[in-house]
């Protein structure tokens, strides 16, 4: 048998999250102990969490590994987006789950300064309601790519805007529009809007109301 059937074999031992003897598992593998423990060792460095030691015992964490991912913005967004949605479940134990899995995802994101006209966004961070905006996200985002002006509604206020692009700091979610009533730039929290209504005009882009404008 070679040797990664013999871990494969391994792994399935340990699976029931009982505590395992060195000496029963290399009997059941045919090795020797010392084989053992090399096997055992390259089930911890390829990131298998077992936990244990020599001539205490072994067992499998109940945990689920993945290896090292690279994520596209727009799949980094779904995920902030997920998150974000089961966190306001009433579930407790789902909710717990989902703050648990915000706190170690933002903890292995690089760290990016806000810049100082953007510091605000994390400041609401905490009684953000993410899923109250969520509905939006289809309409708004087709609106950027097909450059449709849009009519949104939020607190009371409403205005005719060009939509720009969407943006997120873990997961709080601003759009960034250009706002034909005011003439200028804003960033809107998504989690405002009230209603978004598509209007039949487009948009070109035009000097001083592009993205790349915005001071």
């Amino acid at each position: 048998m070679s040797r990664p059937d013999r871990l494969f074999d391994l792994l399935q031992l340990l699976r029931d999250g009982r505590l395992h003897r060195a000496e029963d598992l290399a009997a059941e593998l045919k090795v020797s102990q010392r084989t053992l423990y090399r096997y055992m060792d390259r089930l911890v460095a390829s990131g298998v969490p077992i936990v244990g030691q020599r001539g205490v015992g072994y067992r499998l964490r109940n945990e689920i590994v993945l290896p090292p991912l690279t994520l596209t913005p727009d799949e980094l967004e779904a995920l902030q987006l997920g998150i974000a949605i089961v966190a306001e479940t009433p579930d407790p134990a789902l909710k717990s789950s989902a703050l648990s899995l915000a706190a170690r995802l933002d903890a292995a994101l690089p760290a990016e300064p806000l810049p100082p006209d953007a510091a605000w966004k994390q400041e609401f961070a905490p009684s953000l309601s993410i899923a109250r905006g969520f509905s939006h996200m289809p309409v708004l985002r087709s609106a950027i790519a097909g450059r449709q002006k849009l009519r949104l509604v939020m607190q009371g206020q409403s205005g005719t805007m060009r939509p720009l692009k969407l943006d997120h700091v873990g997961r709080v979610w601003t759009l960034a529009v250009w706002c034909e009533d005011s003439a200028g730039f804003r960033d809107i929290r998504v989690d405002l809007i009230e209603s978004v209504t598509p209007l039949p005009e487009l948009f070109v882009d035009e000097p001083g109301k592009r993205l790349r404008d915005r001071p």
